[in-house]
């Protein structure tokens, strides 16, 4: 009896050993997406149409309003990724750089962040952006496609970002806001799918220079997971944990959320799923490779404070505003993120 314990004692002490070695040989990323509801500065840019956003507009967005935008933002921010902010941060419905920087000078110094930005064509002057931890990633590379919609429409750039790890690991992130619903789903839809269109071959031509290439797509698709722009023009696979197939370049990471009845934006009594991320084949084949995702870590952030209590709309996202009227809150969208695991480096377990 007293040597089967030592025998246990040995090995336990063998599998602690082998489990620390393991963990020193890799790391994980917290990569998320968000979209944050009309991030505007103040000021009037004549070349776009900002004006609701203005201090003289119906809805008084004063300097006051802008600050605690920021603040609450950041919040959020911080709070994510067990407190420590994600790594990889993609963002929708930011007006220019100068918000961005406004949020990380005043309100997120200190943690490393860098941005990507590039000004958009949409109307609104809306677009999308991406920050990441500069101490933990290194800028490669980074290009803004345009989607080019029927009769001169425009819309928002999507970003390609191209990160190195420390451990050597290549991503490329592309952060995406597709053509809302306005009009009817059906009616624009044929707008998000040139916008899935537009991913789909910046997708395949990196594929092409590199067939195991790591892709992260993330956004606003204001599409669901199981709609044509997503699910047929894009590709991306329902993923369902365990089960990939390797006929799809590209896996949903978000359809089990989907699935379950869950969603990012609550729009008249009804959970959208809107804000995905979705991962290329490289990212979900083995974990033997030097990164991969973490399937099961895909989900919906939303901490206590930013859910709304009313009785109406118990649990939705706890907006900025109502139509014109203030509420004060943080996004009519809640922010989603993913884990993935990079430095394994290649051939250990």
């Amino acid at each position: 009896m007293n040597r089967l314990l030592s025998y246990i004692t040995i090995l336990l002490f063998i599998t602690a050993i082998c489990s620390k070695l393991f963990a020193q040989n890799k790391d994980t990323i917290t990569v998320a997406f968000w979209n944050t509801e009309n991030l505007f500065d103040i000021y009037d840019d004549k070349e776009k149409n900002d004006n609701d956003f203005l201090p003289t507009s119906k809805k008084q967005w004063t300097i006051e309003r802008y600050t605690a935008k920021l603040q609450h933002l950041a919040r959020v921010i911080k709070d994510m990724n067990a407190g420590r902010g994600p790594d990889v941060l993609g963002l929708a419905e930011v007006e220019n750089k100068k918000v961005l920087e406004d949020l990380l000078e005043q309100n997120l110094a200190g943690m490393n962040y860098r941005i990507v930005h590039y000004n958009s064509p949409d109307k609104r002057g809306i677009s999308v952006a991406l920050i990441f931890k500069s101490n933990l990633l290194e800028l490669l590379d980074s290009s803004a496609d345009t989607v080019h919609l029927e009769r001169n429409h425009t819309t928002r750039l999507i970003l390609h970002t191209v990160l190195m790890t420390k451990s050597k690991d290549t991503l490329n992130f592309f952060v995406n806001h597709w053509p809302s619903r306005v009009g009817g789903m059906y009616e624009s839809e044929l707008h998000r799918v040139s916008a899935a269109q537009t991913a789909r071959n910046s997708v395949d031509k990196l594929l092409q220079i590199n067939p195991s290439a790591a892709i992260v797509i993330m956004g606003d698709f204001n599409d669901e997971p199981d709609n044509k722009s997503i699910s047929e023009t894009l590709g991306a696979e329902h993923l369902i944990c365990g089960k990939v197939n390797t006929k799809y370049t590209l896996h949903n990471l978000a359809w089990v959320r989907k699935n379950n009845g869950e969603g990012t934006l609550y729009y008249r009594g009804q959970w959208n799923m809107l804000d995905q991320i979705i991962v290329s084949t490289q990212l979900l084949k083995s974990k033997n490779k030097s990164a991969y995702a973490l399937c099961e870590s895909f989900e919906i952030f939303k901490p206590d404070y930013m859910v709304k209590k009313d009785r109406k709309h118990t649990g939705a996202p706890f907006p900025t505003y109502a139509g014109k009227k203030y509420l004060g809150g943080y996004s009519d969208h809640f922010p989603v993120n993913a884990k993935i695991i990079i430095g394994n480096a290649k051939g250990k377990k």
